[in-house]
């Protein structure tokens, strides 16, 4: 058995399938993975989350630490709730993890997986040599992520059973990466659907309420596999899959989240990806494929590039799945630069895909051409 969330109990009560997750046993699906997919996209479904870890960083050199720890820059972070996504990397400038940092009311919130806390916390805590800074997890903090069109909508109200009127309109007003402090709750405007919604990290001993209040209001409980393919459709990575300790954020879609400025800001891994900026053409580049014959692109699969001078050179799928917004396969793959067509070894055949901007559905509508 391992380790269990707050909300163990509620998955149970509503038929969840458990399967152990990075050490915890969290639920896989309810019912039908395909109509918890359809949920999100069309109304409201609820993840718990509450598996993921939560580090508060506190102390005078909270800021300089984290300007020196992640690759993007928290001092962009102006006002409170204000958050940021970012890569915290090796000196090599691979990948350790990837995960959001906020600023808080006093110091900063950093959200991580939880597949990697161990080597996380421990990579954190080997860097604060000369620097000021105290780093607290919270376990005793659920998150609830509620996601869909009517998410916002049906967290308002239940805020203003909560809390009050004018707290509920804080809430409702929040724009994208952006949270509010309310009491012992923090609510942010982040995801990982690709659509319009919130997380919200509140006391474990308040958690199974809220999780009964969000049920009775319409919203579907959501298990580890829709959240999966709603991630994938939404083109976002997964650690441990489209990135880790051996791959550049440079190779990773990540690059928009490296802060190069202030030139003289020393991250770790800067050096290494100075130099690998330098001969960026020649990386491989994390792209989505498509395939809108039958068939299900899967991790691991070959895809067999021609470049732009008529060779050969293969890539690899990192994430891949069934749309099932779309009804067709969709991967990110981390190909050749310079590939021009495309094609995925499927049992010996080689199948036509097309490349495209990583992120296929937003807000339940095909986003690429």
């Amino acid at each position: 058995m391992g380790q269990q969330t707050a909300l163990y109990a509620k998955h149970l009560e509503a038929g969840a399938k458990i399967v152990d997750f990075g050490g915890w046993d969290m639920p896989i699906q309810y019912k039908s993975l395909i109509e918890e997919h359809t949920a999100v996209r069309e109304q409201a479904g609820v993840f718990d989350v509450s598996h993921m870890t939560i580090v508060d960083i506190d102390g005078p050199d909270a800021e300089r630490w984290l300007q020196f720890l992640l690759a993007n820059d928290v001092a962009r972070l102006k006002d409170t709730g204000n958050a940021l996504y970012t890569g915290m990397l090796n000196e090599n400038g691979g990948v350790i993890d990837d995960l959001i940092v906020y600023r808080m009311a006093s110091g900063f919130r950093l959200v991580v997986n939880c597949a990697t806390r161990e080597k996380d916390l421990a990579w954190m805590q080997s860097q604060q040599r000369g620097f000021s800074v105290t780093l607290t997890e919270r376990p005793e903090l659920a998150i609830l992520a509620v996601q869909g069109p009517r998410a916002i909508d049906i967290v308002r109200t239940i805020v203003e059973q909560r809390f009050s009127a004018p707290d509920s309109a804080t809430v409702s007003g929040l724009k994208n990466f952006c949270g509010v402090e309310l009491d012992n709750w923090f609510i942010a405007r982040t995801g990982y659907t690709g659509e319009n919604g919130v997380e919200i990290m509140l006391p474990n001993s308040e958690a199974p309420a809220i999780w009964d209040l969000l049920l009775a209001a319409g919203v579907k409980p959501i298990g580890l596999g829709a959240r999966d393919t709603l991630r994938l459709e939404a083109g976002m990575n997964l650690y441990g899959h489209d990135m880790d300790e051996s791959i550049s954020p440079l190779s990773a879609n990540m690059g928009w989240t490296i802060a190069w400025e202030p030139a003289e800001r020393d991250f770790m891994g800067r050096k290494a990806l100075e130099a690998q900026r330098q001969h960026r053409d020649t990386l491989p580049v994390l792209t989505g494929l498509v395939m809108e014959e039958r068939g299900v692109l899967r991790e691991g699969l070959r895809v067999e590039c021609t470049l732009g001078d008529g060779s050969t050179q293969d890539g690899v799928i990192t994430s891949g799945t069934f749309s099932p917004t779309l009804k067709h396969g969709i991967a990110l793959a981390r190909i050749p630069a310079d590939a021009q067509q495309c094609a995925v070894d499927i049992r010996g055949k080689l199948v036509p895909v097309r490349p495209v901007k990583p992120g296929f559905v937003r807000h339940g509508k095909k986003v690429f051409v």
